[in-house]
């Protein structure tokens, strides 16, 4: 609309114009070397508004011939940079086709159309990666560093192949280099805390670990919990080092971060008895059973029993267990002081509670201990223990990760290495009938039961010894 307008008024002003020079004709002499030319002024004016035409198009005329070398080098710059892409595209799909030679020859081929650009640099090194050539992939990733644009991507690449054949020192030092670069990256954050975990580095993990809550990288819960572990390993560390008042300071605050994690609050109750403070440590014990109860609790509040009778204790466990009155552990446990205290109904009872439809083997040997002790009858618990060796498995320390058990909590496990996998939870059942080719007539020993000294509750286990069942199978018939 415009455009149309400013059209109209220069058309206007152009005519306008006219009309006046008609009406005003007028008359122009020129006399130069002799000659003379008489003109009108309108005419005149025409003749320069030619001139001045013709010399704008011969002028644009030159600049585009000036131009044209250049544009034929730019459309040609272009071709190349589109071949040259296209290729790079290419060898991305054969690279997540796992068609290493396609690759190599699509890199190759982009980088010489792209002039070697970051691009083609990371699908020269997946596409000697994806070919076995390590030493090539990381002469590509070592190249990356020297271009800010692509020194996170070559990071990341060398310290993939660092974790993989576990140098683990040079993984750290480039981990560490690539969190100066992007400290938000959850993949650089996560590598760099395990990292560190691995090096025992438990103060700089911490730390890490602080900043990625912070970042939220890890959901707060997480990073408490995680941090309860870091806590409790530095609490480790100083005790070894002999600084004894350090470790129990970092024992409370692993147990204010963690208070339902087992292995810290069963640690500070050891300090505090140690410093003797016994009250303080059985309060920690009864904070912590109340989120989790755990056999490692429960010895270590006997341990700040220790002067105390059968009865006395009896009578403390109980205002343990009121913590957590209807879990499993608290009736174990107070059976384990009714025994101690001789309070055999008292122990009955919480066995019988404790066991419920399918007792544990833990259970069962309790209950050999009780028949024995109450009533010296070695049938009875020569039963019992036989019950024990096929009935479900115990709790324990189990890795969420790779089903590793262990008898005590690490911060590693021992088989994948991941850091704080271990949960206390039942563990798989196998359970192993002998063929027939592995049957046959053995001695009895003394703590065998021989086959009059079935009772009826072997029934109960028949089917457990004739096939291999995991815990969660057994359950489900």
């Amino acid at each position: 609309m415009i455009q149309a307008l400013w059209f109209v008024v220069v058309l206007t002003v152009l005519v306008v114009t006219g009309i006046w020079l008609a009406d005003h004709p007028g008359s122009v002499t020129v006399q130069w070397q002799g000659y003379r030319l008489d003109s009108s002024v309108a005419l005149l004016l025409g003749a320069v508004a030619a001139v001045a035409v013709a010399a704008a198009l011969i002028y644009r005329l030159w600049i585009v011939l000036e131009g044209l070398p250049s544009a034929g080098r730019r459309w040609r710059q272009g071709r190349r940079q589109r071949r040259g892409f296209e290729a790079l595209t290419r060898g991305m799909v054969a690279v997540a086709a796992g068609d290493a030679e396609d690759a190599g020859r699509q890199g190759k081929r982009a980088e010489g159309l792209l002039e070697d650009p970051p691009l083609t640099l990371l699908l020269s090194a997946q596409a000697a990666q994806l070919a076995g050539d390590e030493q090539a992939a990381e002469r590509f990733f070592k190249a990356m560093l020297e271009r800010p644009g692509t020194e996170f991507l070559g990071l990341r690449g060398l310290l993939t192949q660092a974790i993989r054949r576990h140098d683990w020192d040079e993984a750290l030092a480039l981990a560490r280099r690539a969190y100066r670069l992007r400290p938000k990256s959850d993949w650089v954050a996560a590598n760099l805390l395990d990292l560190q975990v691995r090096a025992g580095q438990w103060l700089d993990a911490e730390i890490t670990l602080a900043e990625a809550v912070k970042t939220g990288l890890v959901p707060p819960p997480q990073g408490d919990r995680r941090r309860a572990v870091l806590l409790h390993q530095q609490s480790q560390e100083a005790e070894a080092g002999g600084d004894g008042a350090k470790a129990l300071k970092l024992a409370r605050r692993a147990h204010d971060h963690g208070p339902d994690f087992v292995p810290a609050a069963v640690r500070l109750a050891r300090l505090l008895v140690a410093d003797g403070k016994g009250p303080k440590a059985a309060q920690v014990i009864e904070k912590t059973w109340g989120r989790e109860p755990h056999p490692d609790l429960y010895d270590a509040y006997r341990m700040t029993r220790r002067e105390e009778d059968g009865l006395t204790l009896a009578r403390d466990t109980q205002r343990l267990a009121a913590a957590n009155p209807d879990h499993p552990e608290s009736h174990i446990a107070l059976a384990e002081a009714a025994l101690e205290a001789r309070l055999w109904g008292e122990a009955r009872s919480h066995l019988s509670a404790a066991a419920g439809a399918q007792p544990t083997a833990r259970v069962c040997r309790l209950m050999a201990r009780l028949e024995e002790d109450e009533h010296a009858d070695g049938a009875a618990a020569r039963e019992w223990l036989v019950r024990a060796s096929a009935a479900a498995p115990d709790p324990a320390w189990v890795c969420q990760s790779c089903g590793n058990l262990a008898a005590e909590w690490t911060v590693l496990c021992g088989n994948c290495e991941d850091f704080d996998s271990f949960a206390w939870r039942t563990p798989p059942r196998v359970a192993h009938l002998p063929g027939p080719q592995e049957a046959g007539p053995q001695e009895a020993g003394p703590g065998d039961a021989g086959p009059g000294d079935a009772g009826p509750e072997d029934a109960e286990f028949g089917d457990a010894r004739t096939a291999v069942l995991t815990h969660d199978e057994a359950g489900a018939r």
